[in-house]
């Protein structure tokens, strides 16, 4: 006989043994689980048994050994990268989400990024180029490459991405990509290399947080025949959601760095880099 909670969820609905999920608290701290028979999920509000979250509906509240409420949620992008174990700083997901809307990254790409780092970007783009696309991330430090591949073996993400411990001075395996993106100091090193592996008109970007380094990539991105260049920042602020106080947050992530992308043109001639979107 059915009853009232299988009329009303389908099997959709509910939760299963692999499934990634977010437990959110009091004050919106939450952890993040990947659920399996028979685990344990301990916090400091109390302790979770996996076998009582299975089959319970997303959305619903839960209670720890303690008493303490969670709320059970699919996890956003967002959510993943800002618990992404990480050794060194990694992207926000603003300046993440403006990469891959500008760079065009989506269902069926073929990407390449260098300085996988901690994984975060590679993450995202592997969620957005989707099971029809592959990213490929180069690193050269090998503690960095197998945090990111624990990173996206713990995201379920590791399938779409192929993790390169090697340098990319001599170049770059793949060709013919259509977008190329390089989390590095001095992009503006490898950018004959960049060009060597971008499909004609694909999308170049970098990240930078000094003046002097962005001067010195927009020289060398001339010198390499790039074109449509832009160079913007991107600052977040966050309110308080209180109705009878509602104002700026006391903090707000304001410079994270410069963000650079450009095309890679063929058979221009040399006065198409001088065009400027604003008409100067």
């Amino acid at each position: 006989m059915k009853t009232d909670f299988d009329e009303k969820y389908s099997d959709e609905d509910l939760l299963k043994e692999g499934d990634l999920v977010q437990l959110v608290g009091l004050r919106h701290a939450f952890h993040l689980v990947t659920l399996k028979v028979g685990q344990t999920v301990q916090t400091h509000r109390g302790i979770l048994q996996h076998d009582e979250l299975i089959g319970k509906p997303w959305g619903i509240q839960v209670f720890s050994h303690l008493g303490n409420p969670f709320y059970l949620l699919k996890p956003s992008l967002a959510d993943i990268i800002r618990t992404t174990k990480r050794n060194t700083q990694i992207l926000y997901p603003k300046d993440i989400g403006f990469i891959l809307i500008t760079m065009g990254i989506g269902p069926g790409c073929k990407v390449i990024e260098a300085g996988t780092g901690s994984g975060a970007l590679t993450q995202a783009m592997a969620f957005y180029v989707g099971k029809e696309g592959h990213v490929f991330s180069y690193e050269r430090r090998e503690e960095m490459h197998k945090l990111a591949m624990e990173n996206l073996s713990n995201s379920g993400l590791l399938d779409r991405v192929t993790l390169k411990l090697q340098d990319i001075e001599t170049g770059f395996d793949e060709k013919n990509v259509d977008a190329l993106f390089l989390d590095l100091p001095n992009p503006y090193d490898y950018l004959q290399q960049v060009r060597n592996s971008l499909k004609a008109g694909g999308y170049f970007g970098t990240i930078l947080p000094t003046s002097n380094q962005v001067i010195k990539t927009l020289v060398e991105l001339r010198r390499n025949k790039f074109g449509f260049t832009d160079v913007c920042e991107l600052i977040l602020r966050y309110y308080k959601s209180e109705a009878d106080r509602f104002r700026p947050t006391d903090r707000m992530i304001a410079h994270t760095g410069y963000l650079i992308f450009s095309r890679k043109i063929l058979n221009a001639p040399d006065d198409i880099f001088e065009f400027q979107k604003d008409g100067e």
